[in-house]
């Protein structure tokens, strides 16, 4: 047989892939991820008691502007390192912005408070546990995007971890500002941002052992 026939029988068998897959696939996913999450922090947390008082208030509106950003950043990199031939999109642009942004906004609050009372902005009421408390929020929507990942076909497993883990950890410090009474911008940039980090990292490292396919 031809080489040219060859190629023409084996093409003809080809089924399409349909294009829409990864971000139907992501999107339910990710929408499972979070009303787990919303489940979880209603039974263990709760609300914060005075939500529609801060709901009108810009800090309120900054963490969950920032953990957006962080979250919706993550999964336009994952989405694309699903694929095979799957590169990180601007991966350092993207997640310099809103964490410059919220740098200065802590400078600018830094300037304008007294230094006797950085510790207590910095340390807030609740320092020791914001990291964890984002990670374990973390962990449904996290559970949710590996599920997603084993019908996709990443190659980079380690970046595709640590992106999903940014996702899940982005997205659990959202849900988790529907709790949390800081109002600092510095209290926000370090421990929320900390939180989103250590599912980083879990997620870095779990990668080449459960994306693997």
């Amino acid at each position: 047989m031809e080489t040219d026939d060859l190629i023409l029988r084996l093409s003809a068998q080809v089924t399409p892939i349909d294009a829409t897959l990864v971000t139907r696939r992501l999107t339910l996913a990710l929408a499972i991820g979070v009303a787990a999450t919303l489940a979880l922090m209603w039974v263990w947390q709760g609300l914060n008691p005075d939500l529609a008082g801060a709901m009108t208030h810009h800090p309120f509106w900054m963490k969950v502007g920032y953990c957006v950003a962080l979250g919706a950043a993550a999964v336009v990199s994952a989405s694309r390192l699903a694929r095979p031939d799957g590169e990180a999109f601007s991966i350092v642009l993207t997640f310099a912005a809103p964490i410059v942004i919220v740098a200065a906004i802590s400078a600018v609050e830094l300037a304008l408070t007294p230094s006797s009372q950085w510790l207590a902005m910095w340390l807030g009421h609740s320092w020791s546990a914001c990291p964890w408390r984002v990670l374990a929020l973390s962990g449904p929507i996290f559970l949710s995007l590996l599920w997603a990942f084993r019908a996709f076909a990443p190659t980079q497993l380690r970046l595709a971890g640590a992106m999903a883990g940014v996702s899940a950890g982005g997205l659990g410090a959202m849900v988790y500002a529907l709790h949390c009474p800081e109002t600092s911008a510095v209290f926000l940039l370090t421990w929320y941002s900390l939180g989103i980090a250590l599912a980083a990292g879990i997620g870095a490292l779990l990668g080449p052992r459960l994306l693997r396919w």
